[in-house]
C-alpha cells in the first residue's frame, strides 16, 4: 500500500527543518566561531597548504621559501648588479637565507667582500638544533654576528635559538619558542623574542636570564593603566560577566632592540637598557622600561605592519614600514619627543620597485646609505641618501624564482678579531 501524502509530508518537513536549523546554526557558528567552524576552517587551510607545498614537505623543492624576484632587474640572468660603494666598500655584507645548492645544509649565511665575492659561508644544520621540526618547514629569521666569527640565530616556525661557530657547529642551543630578531646590548647579553614577549640571554652560554611578557607584565602595569594600548585586537564581551576575548595573534612582536650605553646620550628621555619594540598587529613602535614593562614612548603608525625599528646615533628611530597591501615599502624616521615629525628616507615606486609585504630589515650605514633586505622579493640592495641604488643582489633559485632573504648586515672591515672567518672542514 502506497504511503499517503500526509505520511510523506512529515519526513519531508523534518528534513527541511533540519536543513534550516543547520543553516541557521552554521551562520551563527561561523559568526561566533563555534564548532565546527574552526575545525572546518583549519581543515580547509591545511588542504590548501598541502596542495601548494607538498614538494617542500617531501624535501623536493623549497616552495615555502620561494618568491617572485623583486625590483626592476628580475630577468633570468639576475644576480649581483653593481658593487658595494661608500661605507660597505670598507667592510663585509652578511646575507641570511636559504642554501641555493641544498647540498650541505638547508639554511645558510653568506659573507661577501667589497667586490661582491662570497668569501665565506656558514652552513646552518637545523636538524642538529631541533628534532621536532623539519628544516624545510622553518625559516631562518634572526641573525647576530659576533667578533669571533660565530653567529646567533633564531627560526620562525621552529623551536630553537643557537650559536654556531664559523663551520656551522653548534656552540650552544636552547629549545623554545624563540623567533624573529636578535640584538646585542653591548654588555654580554642578547635580546630576542620569546612567545609573546622579550627574553634576555647570556650570549656566551645561551642561558635565559629573564623574560618580559606582554600579557603578564606590560598590560598589567599599574592595574592595567596600559591596557588600552594593547587590547585593541579584542572582541567585545556579550555579557557583563564575560571577559574580553583576544583575536588571533593580537600582538605579533617582531623586534626588540636595547638602547646601548654608547648611544644613550643621544636619547635623553630614555636610559641605557631601555627596549625598543615592534608589535606588528598594533602598528605600534614603543620604548619600554625593561624592569617594569612601562611604556616610556610609543607611536601607532603611520607605518603599517612594520618591522625592525632601530635606534640611530643621531637620536632618531628608523623603521622598516612594510606598507602591507600598498605595493611599496618605506624606510621611516622619527625623533621621539617634540613634534615627532615622521620623515620618509626611502620609498618604493614604479621607477624603483621595493616591496616586502612581510618580513624585511634595514640598516643605516655610517655614510648615510641604507642597506635593505627585501625579504619577499629575495633581494638585498643598498640605496644612497638621494634614493639611488648603489648596488643590488638577487638570491636566485631558478630562472623565475628567488629565495626568501631574511636579513642582510654590514660589518666593518676590522670587525672580526682574527680576520675573515674560515673553516678548515669547508
Amino acid at each position: 500500500m502506497k504511503p499517503s501524502f500526509s505520511d510523506r509530508i512529515g519526513p519531508i518537513l523534518f528534513a527541511i527543518s533540519l536543513a534550516i536549523i543547520a543553516m541557521v546554526y552554521g551562520t551563527f557558528a561561523s559568526w561566533r566561531n563555534w564548532f565546527p567552524a574552526p575545525q572546518i576552517g583549519l581543515a580547509h587551510s591545511t588542504l590548501l597548504d598541502i596542495s601548494t607545498n607538498w614538494k617542500n614537505d617531501l624535501a623536493l623543492e623549497p616552495t615555502r621559501h620561494l618568491v617572485a624576484p623583486g625590483g626592476a632587474n628580475a630577468g633570468p640572468e639576475r644576480g649581483l648588479s653593481g658593487k658595494p660603494t661608500g661605507a660597505s666598500a670598507e667592510g663585509y655584507i652578511l646575507v641570511a637565507g636559504l642554501n641555493e645548492n641544498q647540498d650541505e645544509s638547508f639554511h645558510v649565511v653568506h659573507l661577501y667582500d667589497r667586490e661582491g665575492n662570497e668569501i665565506h659561508r656558514w652552513p646552518v644544520h637545523y636538524a642538529l638544533l631541533d628534532t621536532k621540526h623539519k628544516p624545510q618547514n622553518v625559516m631562518l629569521h634572526g641573525m647576530e654576528v659576533l667578533e669571533d666569527g660565530s653567529l646567533i640565530l633564531t627560526f620562525d616556525g621552529g623551536s630553537a635559538i643557537a650559536r654556531i661557530d664559523a663551520c656551522g657547529k653548534p656552540m650552544w642551543t636552547q629549545n623554545g619558542a624563540f623567533h624573529h630578531s636578535i640584538s646585542r646590548d653591548g654588555e654580554g647579553h642578547i635580546l630576542t623574542l620569546f612567545n609573546d614577549g622579550v627574553a634576555w640571554l647570556d650570549e656566551e652560554t645561551g642561558e635565559t636570564l629573564r623574560t618580559l611578557d606582554i600579557m603578564k607584565d606590560m598590560i598589567t602595569v599599574d592595574d592595567g593603566e596600559q591596557q588600552a594600548m594593547f587590547d585593541i585586537r579584542t572582541r567585545t564581551p556579550e555579557a557583563p560577566e564575560e571577559k574580553i576575548r583576544y583575536l588571533e595573534d593580537p600582538f605579533h612582536p617582531n623586534d626588540a632592540e636595547p638602547l646601548r650605553a654608547d648611544m644613550a646620550e643621544a636619547f635623553p628621555m630614555f636610559e641605557a637598557g631601555d627596549v625598543l619594540i615592534s608589535l606588528r598587529e598594533l602598528n605600534l613602535v614603543a620604548v619600554i622600561e625593561p624592569e617594569t614593562g612601562r611604556l616610556k614612548w610609543w607611536r601607532h603608525g603611520p607605518w603599517f605592519k612594520q618591522h625592525d625599528p632601530d635606534f640611530a646615533p643621531d637620536g632618531t628611530i628608523t623603521v622598516f614600514d612594510n606598507g602591507t597591501g600598498t605595493g611599496a615599502s618605506k624606510i621611516r624616521r622619527i625623533r621621539p619627543g617634540g613634534e615627532e615629525v615622521v620623515e620618509t628616507l626611502f620609498s618604493g615606486s614604479e621607477e624603483m620597485p621595493f616591496y616586502s609585504w612581510r618580513r624585511g630589515k634595514h640598516q643605516v650605514l655610517p655614510d648615510g646609505n641604507i642597506l635593505l633586505t627585501e625579504a619577499e622579493g629575495g633581494r638585498v640592495l643598498e640605496v644612497t641618501p638621494e634614493g639611488k641604488i648603489a648596488w643590488e643582489r638577487h638570491m636566485p633559485w631558478d630562472a623565475e624564482q628567488n629565495l626568501i632573504t631574511t636579513e642582510a648586515r654590514f660589518v666593518a672591515q676590522d670587525f672580526f678579531n682574527n680576520g675573515v672567518p674560515g673553516c678548515a672542514s669547508g
